[in-house]
């Protein structure tokens, strides 16, 4: 019974604070739900089952039922993915000449001794640190168990060694999906991705967004899937259960779609279209070994492997989706969207140009962006020329003040003397001079810039450049923005060196 000893060991480490996991004996219970499930799913007769109430405005059938035998790439770009529709494609792995038909099927899997040996993810610890067991154990677990949510193989390091690089040769990303524009940067620099999937029946993924808003495809080659998927618009504390997890209740994907959704929807039914449930739609389906789910960016799904399963999953960015995408990755994954970025300059120049646009439009300033770097420090180096203008005025203003209480009474001339003291400079006609004072680059009337400037908008709100090394003080006109500081509150006052 080693197997046993070494799974007992992984849900120890995956789940700590659990200490039955047979406790709510679904084991037990499941079956008889599956069962009436799969009954009416069948590849010959699908039933997509839709929750929606009167009157709310979403499509009566989805996901589409598609032929990958005879739909084309452009065909599915225009008319699904553009559109966000969730789809489902049979005949993909035959129709392109998937190993993994064959090299998948569980008792295949049970003979091959290279993956057999192999250790693959199942989970992780409190820590973050993943959980590996030999592939030969976790099925000897898969047949054996009666856990109500048992353990569950998401594995995205198959590429690491040359054992598990294997699985790579059994399978091609389908032509559908082949604009992935994640692949311009480095397998090290970019987010996980794929994941090679062993699932015993009553495993799953409880229900959640895919990150970075990208999309998702998902291609089934062993067993049964029942999915859920709900609209961008339902609300997450509604797709979460938020007031139908009872205390002490897990919320697994198991107990999930057996105790959660129908109460989530048994509400729905009873609000109509109003509230919070306006516009809800939910929508369930089975997925069956060669067909591929395309899930859309912002589509909430849950997944639960009704059988034992085997299959293949990748998150994936298009030109389709990339505005979205771009605009998680830029603040999410700042490193790695400023070598993307330099890469789409490269092979798809049109996302760059609208990824910068779209930077702009939003005020956004990319940490490790070149260009912008460059200016954000230029911005940074003029307003710390300003601050040490301004101190060095302080201090001066002090000075003469402590000079003129030390002096006793002041003079009539003194007390009429204004501060800044207007310097007057002798020169004849034509001799050229130069002012003491710092020269100001107005963005509107008044003082013309004395050379051309490619600062962005964001930069040019402090477009100051002082020119010359005296002590002295700005111009006092009315037209300039800026007023030498007299008090602490003129001093918070004058940071403002041009119009808001």
């Amino acid at each position: 019974m080693g197997w046993k000893n070494k799974m007992d060991a992984a849900k120890r480490g995956h789940r700590p604070s659990l200490k039955d996991w047979t406790q709510d004996g679904l084991a037990h219970t499941f079956p008889a739900w599956r069962d009436a499930i799969v009954a009416r799913s069948t590849y010959e007769n699908e039933n997509y089952e839709v929750q929606m109430p009167p009157g709310a405005c979403h499509p009566q059938r989805l996901p589409a039922l598609l032929d990958g035998a005879r739909l084309s790439y452009d065909q599915f770009a225009k008319e699904y993915e553009t559109h966000g529709i969730p789809c489902v494609i049979r005949n993909v792995p035959v129709a392109e000449g998937w190993a993994a038909t064959e090299r998948w099927q569980m008792e295949v899997l049970m003979q091959d001794e290279d993956l057999l040996e192999r250790k693959f993810k199942c989970g992780e610890d409190d820590d973050g640190k993943n959980i590996k067991v030999k592939l030969r154990h976790f099925l000897q677990y898969m047949h054996d168990n009666t856990d109500d949510s048992p353990l569950y193989i998401f594995d995205s390091g198959f590429d690491e060694d040359r054992v598990a690089h294997r699985i790579l040769t059994d399978y091609k990303v389908p032509s559908f999906f082949r604009d992935d524009l994640f692949r311009l940067v480095s397998e090290r620099r970019r987010p996980p991705y794929r994941w090679w999937l062993v699932g015993p029946e009553r495993s799953g993924t409880t229900v959640h967004i895919d990150p970075l808003n990208t999309s998702a495809w998902n291609t089934l080659i062993y067993g049964k899937k029942r999915w859920v998927l709900f609209p961008p618009n339902v609300p997450k504390s509604i797709i979460k259960g938020k007031g139908h997890i009872r205390k002490g209740e897990d919320d697994e994907a198991i107990h999930y779609f057996m105790n959660i959704l129908p109460r989530i929807k048994e509400t729905a039914a009873r609000m109509g279209n109003t509230g919070d449930y306006k516009d809800f739609a939910c929508y369930e389906f089975t997925q069956h070994a060669g067909e591929t789910c395309f899930i859309p960016l912002g589509w909430w799904h849950a997944v639960l492997n009704l059988t034992h399963t085997v299959g293949i999953t990748q998150n994936f960015c298009s030109p389709q989706n990339f505005a979205q995408v771009w605009k998680k990755t830029r603040s999410g994954r700042k490193m790695m969207a400023a070598k993307w970025l330099n890469a789409l300059d490269v092979h798809y120049p049109q996302l760059a140009d609208h990824a910068r646009y779209m930077n702009q439009r939003d005020g956004f300033i990319m940490k490790y962006d070149p260009i912008l770097v460059k200016q954000k420090e230029q911005e940074k180096a003029r307003r710390a020329q300003l601050k040490a203008y301004e101190a060095k005025m302080r201090q001066e203003y002090a000075r003469q003040q402590a000079a003129v209480q030390g002096g006793g009474s002041r003079s009539h001339q003194q007390q009429q003397q204004q501060y800044p003291p207007q310097h007057k400079h002798h020169h004849h006609p034509g001799q050229h001079h130069q002012s003491a004072y710092p020269t100001y680059h107005r963005r509107g009337g008044g003082e013309s810039p004395t050379h051309s400037s490619t600062a962005t908008t964001e930069t040019s709100r402090s477009s100051v450049s002082y020119q010359g090394g005296g002590g002295g003080a700005p111009p006092s006109n009315n037209n300039n923005a800026y007023a030498y500081p007299v008090s602490n509150h003129d001093m918070k006052r004058s940071r403002r060196v041009s119009p808001p």
